[in-house]
């Protein structure tokens, strides 16, 4: 009986567990989308390359996505 009455009143704290943990590991894959970051460089070579950005918005957003990149990589080694 005591279990039952356990799971009745822990079960709203661990619904907002398992949301929590499933937002934390979307949140993680976004940020280690390193594919996704490659192809927005990509892009964003194509972009500047046919002459519809600036260099200077390119060379800002070039080191976003680069810094984001090593970002990536050094969460990886460490």
């Amino acid at each position: 009986m005591a279990f039952l009455l356990d799971d009745i009143v822990l079960a709203p704290l661990k619904g907002l567990e398992f949301i929590a943990r499933s937002i934390r590991d979307e949140a993680m894959r976004g940020f280690l989308d390193e594919e996704g970051a490659r192809k927005k460089l990509r892009e964003l070579y194509r972009l500047f390359e046919s002459g519809k950005i600036s260099e200077e918005e390119f060379e800002k957003q070039e080191e976003e996505i680069v810094q984001r990149l090593e970002q990536i990589e050094a969460y990886k080694k460490g």
